[in-house]
């Protein structure tokens, strides 16, 4: 939860950790599901708050500790500033963790609105009614991976702004930035770089395709992929020549040396071939 969000920057997060939740993906939802799945979001974030304020807690004893120690148990001059140095990151940390804590009252004021509650159902809504077809995009644009390879977070990051593209007429820039925000509190700096390319080559290619087209199962592969393919031959074709050569050069040394030994040999390059 970064600080001073927009209230649709908070609704997508609160649609990101309901999603997770969902566990009849078939069906329409009903409202009170809906009202369950935001308020079980809130909760998890305000655990998170909680959990942040222990970690402050327990980052300001540890740069304490440092302080005194650089203050009584350095050796020399380099140490203190050692261990100085790591009671002021420890501090920095608690500080940031303190600063998110304080600004969660105004979150959940926020949380309060109609237009995000509104904006988070209508994305859980979405991504749930047109699962199929968003996944369907998804796998059409990616490169070497299976969406169900992905790690789950990715996964609804990616379903929410490919809803948002397709089906409630968010800008495609706006809605590829958003995911990469959200990715970067959520994921990891691979999955976020990894989202921001698998979006821009869909928005890429909803420049030239309408929806049916991009939602539709994929028959012939992509050129990209058949270059790829056919790199990967090359390469496998090159080693394959390599190593028959390689074969052929040790049987040569091996029938100079002990003539006795070719038959073995012989019947060992033809097992392999």
């Amino acid at each position: 939860m970064a600080l001073r969000k927009q209230p649709r920057s908070i609704a997508r997060e609160l649609a990101l950790l309901s999603i997770s939740q969902i566990k009849n993906k078939e069906g329409k939802l009903s409202q009170e599901d809906l009202d369950s799945l935001v308020l079980a979001a809130i909760r998890t974030l305000t655990i998170e708050v909680q959990d942040n304020l222990e970690a402050a807690s327990a980052e300001l004893k540890r740069g304490e500790d440092r302080l005194l120690n650089s203050e009584t148990r350095a050796s020399d001059l380099d140490s203190a500033k050692v261990m100085l140095q790591e009671a002021i990151e420890v501090s920095q940390a608690a500080v940031n963790r303190l600063g998110m804590a304080v600004e969660f009252p105004e979150f959940l004021q926020i949380t309060n609105k109609e237009q995000v509650r509104q904006y988070a159902t209508d994305l859980i809504v979405t991504v749930n009614e047109h699962r199929p077809a968003i996944e369907q995009a998804l796998s059409n644009v990616l490169v070497g991976w299976q969406l169900s390879r992905l790690p789950r977070i990715d996964r609804d990051i990616l379903r929410i702004s490919v809803a948002e593209m397709l089906y409630l007429e968010v800008p495609e820039k706006v809605a590829i930035n958003e995911s990469v925000e959200l990715a970067k509190r959520y994921s990891d700096e691979d999955g976020f770089r990894f989202i921001n390319g698998v979006l821009r080559r869909l928005s890429d290619r909803l420049k030239q395709q309408d929806l049916d087209e991009v939602t539709a199962p994929q028959e012939i592969e992509e050129l990209e992929n058949l270059e790829e393919v056919e790199d990967l031959k090359e390469i496998e074709n090159t080693e394959s020549k390599e190593t028959n050569t390689d074969d052929l050069e040790s049987e040569n040394i091996i029938e100079k040396e002990d003539n006795q030994t070719l038959p073995v040999v012989k019947q060992t390059v033809i097992n392999q071939e």
